[in-house]
């Protein structure tokens, strides 16, 4: 069987390589680290039975130019750039583990939480400029956070909170009322943790529900010493209307990992001071690529009965 993967940080690991190749010995890897625009997608997967896909979008103009596929195996979490219904109807199997980087992104929205709170950030920035500003910011313990999203992800985050002792909001399309209980949740609505909340992420999958979730109204709703992280996927807040929040200060600051377009080529944005920009990096500390590049190459024995 011929297998692709079209990941460049799959491809280029040299334990998911060992791997990859001691069950499929000829199977194909983006070493050069491609980007690739549709029509060379194409043409690399074109021929292929199985491939191990990050962040390419699958869409049906895809699949109807890769009649040998049988498999798809994701290499992450996020399914949104594959399109599910256009697969079923070609009998294509996903091979799909959820919540295997969940640690790695979870780390990541601490990690901002704490960068703001005690303006570890700013102060940086401002040093390399030759700003000696001692403001030190506040502790993250005992805070409000709002966490928008409650799946794999979501309560990861909220086991790395504990120690903080924070009060936790939180919002999700599936009840599950043992476990708030269980951890001290409050169970509450999108508006009033936006309203309430010192911090709050966004955890959610990107769809049509999800699109533009928070625009200017969500943003003027926060206090102005609120700070928003986006960790999931871009869309789900208005860029523009998150620049215009930031330069107007109508909210603290905003963290994102994940844009609209990636990458993004707004630098007036990027640039903004109170604004964290990272490359849709939150699931890629070394433990977690290992993690999604094995289960990925797990799907494919499974599905091949290796």
């Amino acid at each position: 069987m011929k297998i692709v993967a079209t990941s460049p940080s799959f491809s280029k690991n040299k334990k998911l390589q060992e791997k990859i190749f001691k069950y499929f010995p000829n199977a194909k890897l983006n070493i050069e680290g491609k980007k690739f625009k549709q029509d060379e997608l194409i043409e690399y997967i074109k021929n292929a039975e199985g491939i191990i896909v990050g962040l390419d979008n699958i869409n049906e103009d895809i699949l109807c130019q890769c009649p040998k596929l049988k498999i798809i195996a994701k290499y992450g979490v996020g399914l949104n750039n594959i399109n599910i219904e256009a697969c079923k109807k070609r009998n294509i199997t996903i091979g799909w583990t959820g919540g295997v980087n969940k640690l790695s992104v979870a780390e990541m929205a601490l990690g901002f939480m704490l960068m703001f709170a005690r303006n570890l950030f700013m102060a940086s920035n401002e040093l390399k400029s030759g700003i000696w500003n001692k403001s030190a910011g506040f502790q993250l313990s005992g805070k409000t956070i709002g966490i928008i999203g409650l799946g794999h992800t979501g309560k990861e985050l909220v086991r790395l909170l504990k120690p903080f002792k924070c009060r936790i909001y939180a919002n999700d399309i599936i009840d599950q009322p043992n476990y708030y209980n269980k951890n001290g949740i409050k169970n509450k609505t999108k508006e009033e943790i936006f309203r309430a909340c010192d911090f709050v992420t966004i955890n959610t999958p990107y769809n049509s529900t999800t699109d533009n979730m928070v625009d200017i109204d969500v943003l003027k709703s926060m206090k102005n010493s609120a700070y928003i992280i986006n960790i999931a996927r871009g869309g789900i807040i208005n860029e523009v209307d998150l620049k215009f929040a930031l330069v107007n200060n109508i909210i603290a600051g905003a963290a994102l990992d994940a844009f609209v377009d990636e990458p993004p080529t707004d630098q007036d944005f990027l640039n903004l001071p109170n604004l964290i920009c990272t490359p849709h990096i939150g699931g890629n500390a070394k433990e977690a690529i290992e993690k999604m590049g094995i289960s990925a190459i797990n799907h494919l024995k499974d599905f091949y009965k290796l």
